[in-house]
């Protein structure tokens, strides 16, 4: 693992609580819905393509909702998103697995697990369309870990940082990249690492801005830096879910 000790404290926690989870006991297999497509059908259609997130809480942000994550879910298909994004971690995060297997039940967009998958068998603790590698923590794990998502079915987010980030993603074969405007060192959030970094990214790839994005001049800020798509969470759970959706995805 490539992680180091400079990543702030809560980052490391979380890595740790991942670490220590009890592997499944079965394979998955997994049908997915194409992210891509959704995204480039909203497109399409005049939307912002929007990965709305199920966040319950996180360690960035103050508060908590307990609403029923699949209300939540359906309020945000319903305000226009291409796709959701649904939290698994529990310690952190408040997410659960069941969480997202009822949301996959009860919507027909592609839905993203957003975990913190640092092995093999973390795959296999729910079926989802789309899984987030994070290229930091994986080190030279991640070609390992992009195959197994592959041979399982699932899509994989490959998450950077910068440029280097970017590079092994590429190197890897990862199809579907996101760029975190989060610094996991210090937790500061820039929208300008996206714009910095997606220039870089191969045309083929589908390109995602990930983190900071809480205004509609935001959502245009990174679909004019090359965005295909926007993972947003704390800017939508925060209020109403449905109509903070629709705001971002007429922006």
């Amino acid at each position: 693992m490539h992680e180091s000790e400079s990543l702030a404290p809560p980052v490391r926690s979380i890595l740790e609580a991942a670490r220590e989870r009890d592997p499944p006991e079965r394979t998955v297999s997994v049908t997915p819905r194409s992210l891509p497509d959704a995204l480039a059908a909203a497109a399409a259609d005049g939307r912002v393509p929007l990965i709305a997130e199920v966040k319950p809480t996180s360690p960035t942000t103050d508060g908590e909702r307990r609403d029923d994550p699949v209300a939540l879910a359906e309020q945000m298909a319903d305000g226009g998103a291409a796709a959701l994004s649904v939290l698994t971690e529990p310690e952190h995060f408040g997410g659960s697995t069941d969480a997202l297997a009822a949301v996959r039940d009860a919507v027909d967009v592609p839905v993203l697990r957003k975990d913190f998958l640092l092995e093999e068998p973390h795959l296999d603790a729910v079926e989802a369309d789309v899984v987030l590698l994070i290229a930091r923590f994986l080190g030279d794990d991640l070609d390992g870990m992009l195959d197994a998502a592959r041979d399982r079915g699932f899509q994989a987010l490959v998450e950077v940082h910068d440029r280097e980030e970017l590079r092994r993603a590429v190197d890897a074969g990862a199809e579907i990249i996101g760029v975190n405007n989060r610094d996991l060192a210090a937790l500061d959030v820039d929208l300008s690492t996206f714009e910095a970094v997606a220039p870089h990214a191969p045309g083929d790839v589908t390109l995602l801005a990930e983190s900071g994005v809480s205004t509609p001049a935001d959502a245009r800020r990174m679909r004019a830096a090359g965005a295909d798509g926007l993972l947003v969470g704390s800017a939508i759970m925060d209020g109403d879910v449905a109509e903070n959706t629709r705001t971002l995805v007429n922006a």
